[in-house]
């Protein structure tokens, strides 16, 4: 259970900080991505398997309690953060996972500073967040397909059919 743990940071400070200087220091490649992560599905997970494929460590800043409903409104999330943290640290390939509380994770992609940036293919590499930060830097916007017939909102609405 620590180990997990390890993993969830929801205020990155020094700690934090080291692990990156670390992996700029080794020279690995940093890979970053977010999002809600409501409820695990398998669409989740093959979509941040092959984000951790595109690099060395995976870094994935979470949406917080606040920030998921004020992005989908009332009822969600479904699952606490701290609950879908666990989840997602509890994936091998996920190196670190960080909370973020805006409603972007601008902020943390400025401190993360990755090589990849990636988001699902229903964005423009243009208008991802963070897209600015990391061309800067040279580094490169990745986008995945989504598993057809696996969402988040499918599954609720799912659930909503066999309780009525």
């Amino acid at each position: 259970m620590e180990f997990l743990k390890s993993k969830i940071y929801k205020n990155p400070g020094i700690e934090f900080d080291r692990k990156l200087a670390y992996w700029n220091f080794k020279k690995d490649k940093v890979v970053f991505t977010n999002g809600c992560f409501d409820i695990l599905h398998r669409g989740h997970v093959e979509y941040l398997a092959k984000a951790a494929n595109l690099g060395d460590v995976l870094v994935v800043g979470l949406n917080s309690d606040d920030s998921v409903s004020r992005l989908k409104g009332a009822g969600r999330p479904v699952l606490d953060e701290e609950s879908r943290a666990m989840a997602l640290a509890a994936m091998g390939f996920v190196d670190l996972v960080v909370i973020f509380e805006e409603d972007t994770p601008y902020e943390l992609i400025k401190k993360v500073q990755p090589d990849v940036l990636v988001k699902g293919a229903d964005y423009k590499e243009e208008d991802i967040v963070g897209y600015d930060i990391v061309k800067a830097k040279g580094g490169e916007i990745v986008t995945i397909d989504f598993v057809q017939g696996y969402s988040t909102s499918s599954i609720i609405n799912k659930v909503l059919e066999i309780t009525k």
